[in-house]
């Protein structure tokens, strides 16, 4: 966008505080706000931040950073108070007092995955996010409730789906600002739902799912619901999942992941893309899905994949092929949560899959598999050899430990960093006596 237009929108709209948003290590959105008055401040990457407060950064030392708007994120943000002027954003980089990238800004980790894809001659990952979330009622206190917004289920309609109006009012607000929403419905559980918006580039898609979790909290909070991303909040009902679509294209060639001539007209690259994620699905879990809870989700019983697999069909796979072909083609991984730092999983995603397109032997690609796998037992699960996806964080970090494709994508400064935090998690949560082990064991 251009800077005279950005100028002219915001006189326009009595434009009063500009938001410079970034996203941290664990996927947090963090921000610093200024008065208008310093937009050329701004544009001129001269907004300086504290990064030694930041989960991921830099030591006390080495505190100052700076914050280089992207001017293609601009967008006023029309769910806030407008009373005393509006407010619009920017997502930004985070760049070192030296000008260089931070190495541990996580959109930038993402960008060099990109650049290493466009150094391969594939011009663009389009990815199209189906992120879940659950809607609490909130008390008249304001504190938080575990009591749904509803009791309805999949593809329910009012008066069961309690929740109806605060979906299409979230729509709405994304429209306004510039979401093409394609879907928005009732989920399996109670008070759950799924709103999907269309695909983009890969970092313009994580740009927008970052944005769109928080436009459905700001909604939901004004009609007195929590909208919660976690993703097994309830015992027992389904778990929030964000199916990630991806596929791969030139101007040349179109859909890389399509061949009208091929088996299942799914192309060799889009096998060795497949076979590459497959291969380290284990070491990638503590991206996709980064929290305790997660593995909650990733249980038998309730559509979560838990073998690393892939099928045109087969909903307890890890990688599903939807059945649209053509300019559609694309892969569905299914494991992924909206817990996940989207920058950082898709960076390990997208470096998983291209080690697969430049490193996999045509006789070494893994087939598909057709069975539905929860029916299997364990012994015949074992004669497939299908691998199993991590039971517990403890589990995904152990394995995330060992990769050394993730040590490259992280880099020397927040891999280390990103194991400290979720090991520092982990031990949280395993010292710790639950609600569980009190019912179960008090009286023995």
């Amino acid at each position: 966008m251009e800077i005279s237009k950005i100028k002219s929108i915001i006189k326009e709209n009595n434009i009063s505080y500009l938001r410079l948003q970034f996203t941290d290590m664990l996927g947090d959105i963090k921000a610093v706000e200024v008065p208008i008055s310093r937009l050329d401040d701004a544009l001129n990457n001269k907004i300086m931040f504290d990064g030694s407060s930041i989960e991921g950064f830099v030591r006390i030392k080495e505190a100052d950073m700076y914050l280089h708007p992207d001017v293609d994120t601009f967008l006023i943000l029309p769910f806030e108070d407008s009373s005393v002027g509006g407010v619009a954003r920017f997502i930004c980089d985070v760049y070192t007092p030296e000008g260089k990238p931070f190495a541990g800004d996580p959109r930038y980790l993402l960008k060099k995955e990109v650049k290493k894809m466009n150094d391969m001659g594939i011009e663009t990952m389009y990815v199209g996010f189906e992120p879940e979330f659950y809607l609490f009622k909130l008390n008249p206190d304001g504190t938080v409730s575990t009591n749904c917004s509803d009791r309805a289920s999949y593809f329910d309609l009012s008066p069961f789906d309690g929740g109806e109006d605060v979906r299409r009012e979230i729509s709405l607000m994304l429209e306004k600002m510039g979401f093409e929403v394609q879907a928005c419905h009732h989920e399996v559980g109670p008070g759950q739902n799924e709103i999907t918006f269309k695909y983009s580039d890969v970092i313009s898609a994580c740009d927008r799912v970052q944005t769109f979790k928080q436009v459905v909290k700001m909604v939901a909070r004004r009609n007195g619901y929590l909208a919660s991303f976690m993703p097994k909040p309830l015992n027992k009902r389904p778990g929030n999942g964000m199916h990630t679509n991806c596929s791969l294209y030139t101007k040349e060639k179109g859909d890389l992941f399509y061949d009208p001539k091929a088996p299942m007209e799914l192309s060799l690259i889009c096998k060795k893309w497949i076979t590459g994620i497959l291969n380290h699905a284990r070491e990638l879990s503590l991206l996709t899905n980064p929290i305790v809870n997660s593995y909650k989700r990733l249980v038998s019983g309730y559509e979560a994949p838990i073998y690393a697999c892939w099928s045109d069909a087969n909903r307890s796979s890890l990688i599903r092929i939807p059945a649209i072909r053509g300019a559609s083609t694309r892969t569905e991984l299914r494991n992924v949560d909206p817990c996940a730092n989207p920058y950082l999983a898709l960076a390990g995603i997208l470096a998983c899959g291209l080690e697969g397109i430049k490193n996999v032997d045509e006789k070494d690609i893994v087939p598909p598999v057709n069975d539905n796998l929860f029916a299997l037992s364990e012994d015949e699960i074992k004669e497939r050899k299908i691998t199993c996806l991590p039971e517990t964080l403890h589990s995904a970090i152990k394995e995330m430990k060992k990769s050394d494709i993730l040590k490259e994508v992280l880099g020397s400064h927040l891999f280390p960093k990103y194991i400290e935090a979720k090991e520092a998690e982990w031990k949280e949560y395993h010292t710790t006596v639950s609600e569980y082990e009190l019912n179960k064991y008090l009286g023995r």
